[in-house]
């Protein structure tokens, strides 16, 4: 029997304009991924890198400084696997998940604006300060995320979800376009490369700063909000419903085996972008700027992609629209074994696919989750959903080196993607979602 949740608290108009805000939150941080991570920090610092170990024999820290950014990202993606639960069951313990959004938000986007001082030799400076912009980053997505079951009912969660991915692709598109046009005319704006990548590093932090005062100023705390804890005690009673929380996932086996499903689909789309520029350059042969074209296309078709998955999704169910997105995936991944060389058409026709179901899939996965999960630890749970977006990057690179190593296929390299799509579609199609919601305690929406 399907039954259809009450709306959250407050009135319509107030509704709107909190997600709206909510909205504006993605719009503000999609600019430091797109800014500083896609683009670019990664050959920024390993340049600096490659000067200090220029001064010092040829290594630093005993590693190639072409391996550097590749190390710092790991030691990021560990500390994030660390503080994402904390800052969840903190949230979920205290109440105050406003503030402590803002908090991590603007603890890392100030340590991205400090990245315009990294600048000589200084790769320690540059490495700190990226894993504390992506800590700040993983930790405030946490918490964004939970605000998701506040702002909407079941059965509007999916549009919701969709509409706060796509407006962070167009923000962070439109952002990565103005950096990349100063970066391109560098010169005739009287600026060396150098200054104009430390220029857009500092403009990702202070869009990411400016645009958060917004969603600060309209969110609102729902729920019990701990007012005469000290700080101490906080963290201790959040380390202890961290605790339960894990122990207690055994109870929602149905939600574990999403979560199973997310760990495989996710691996491949994750993989799937991170490799996507390797793939281009060194297994096509294509230009930085071909790439860099292909980046910006994908970050506004995906805006799109995001909003008409939603739609799709109202009328057929977010299940089946991410089974067929999968479908979609692992037909790009199959097509790209046969993509020719230099070929750049074909590349960005790749690229238009992914950012249609790219959007849609991350969305729609989302607003799925925060169905399967019980009231009132929505951000303690989607820790342990973010700390599989992480599992994944580590499992899907594994994968991608190891057959690399064996192969040096490129191609190769990416087919063997195939697994984890094919292993997610069909846990996930398994999964009876009615079933999982029901055992979480919620109510089931009238479209699966």
């Amino acid at each position: 029997m399907t039954a259809t949740a009450s709306p959250p608290g407050g009135t319509s108009a107030e509704l709107r304009r909190e997600r709206r805000a909510w909205y504006l939150y993605d719009w503000a941080n999609s600019a430091f991924y797109t800014t500083v991570i896609t683009v670019f920090f990664g050959p920024y610092l390993t340049g600096i890198a490659e000067a200090a170990a220029e001064a010092r024999g040829g290594l630093i820290l005993g590693i190639r400084p072409s391996a550097y950014f590749t190390y710092v990202i790991g030691a990021a993606a560990a500390a994030q696997i660390v503080v994402m639960p904390i800052a969840g069951a903190l949230a979920d313990h205290t109440g105050r998940k406003k503030e402590l959004l803002g908090a991590f938000a603007y603890l890392g986007a100030f340590a991205t604006l400090a990245m315009f001082f990294v600048t000589g030799d200084a790769y320690l400076l540059g490495g700190a300060l990226l894993v504390v912009a992506t800590v700040g980053f993983a930790a405030a997505q946490v918490i964004s995320h939970s605000f998701l079951n506040d702002l909407a009912g079941p059965d509007e969660r999916d549009t919701v979800s969709a509409r706060g991915w796509g407006v962070g692709y167009l923000g962070g598109g439109l952002l990565l376009l103005a950096n990349l046009l100063v970066f391109t005319f560098h010169a005739s704006l009287g600026l060396d490369a150098a200054m104009a990548v430390r220029l857009a590093l500092a403009s990702a932090g202070l869009w990411w700063a400016g645009f958060t005062l917004i969603p600060m100023l309209r969110l609102t705390n729902r729920g019990h909000v701990v007012r005469s804890e000290s700080v101490g005690r906080a963290v201790s009673g959040s380390f202890r419903q961290l605790g339960r929380t894990i122990a207690g996932l055994r109870l929602y086996p149905l939600t574990l085996v999403f979560l199973v499903a997310y760990l495989l689909y996710n691996d491949g789309v994750q993989t799937v972008i991170n490799f996507s520029s390797v793939f281009a350059t060194e297994g096509l042969g294509l230009s930085q700027d071909t790439l860099a074209a292909a980046i910006l296309m994908v970050q506004f078709v995906a805006f799109g992609g995001a909003l008409l998955l939603g739609a799709l999704a109202r009328r057929h169910g977010a299940k089946r629209v991410v089974l067929v997105s999968l479908v979609g995936w692992a037909g790009v991944v199959a097509a790209a074994y046969f993509l020719q060389a230099g070929a750049a058409w074909q590349f960005f026709a790749m690229g238009f696919v992914i950012a249609i179901v790219m959007g849609g899939t991350q969305a729609l996965s989302r607003s799925m989750f925060s169905q399967v999960i019980p009231r009132g630890r929505e951000a303690e749970y989607f820790s342990l959903y973010e700390i599989s977006d992480k599992g994944a990057t580590f499992l899907g690179s594994l994968v991608v080196g190891t057959v690399l190593q064996v192969t040096d296929s490129y191609r190769l390299a990416i087919l063997s993607l195939l697994v984890f799509f094919a292993l997610g579609f069909v846990i996930l199609a398994a999964l009876d979602l009615p079933k999982a919601i029901r055992a979480a305690g919620n109510d089931v929406p009238g479209r699966l």
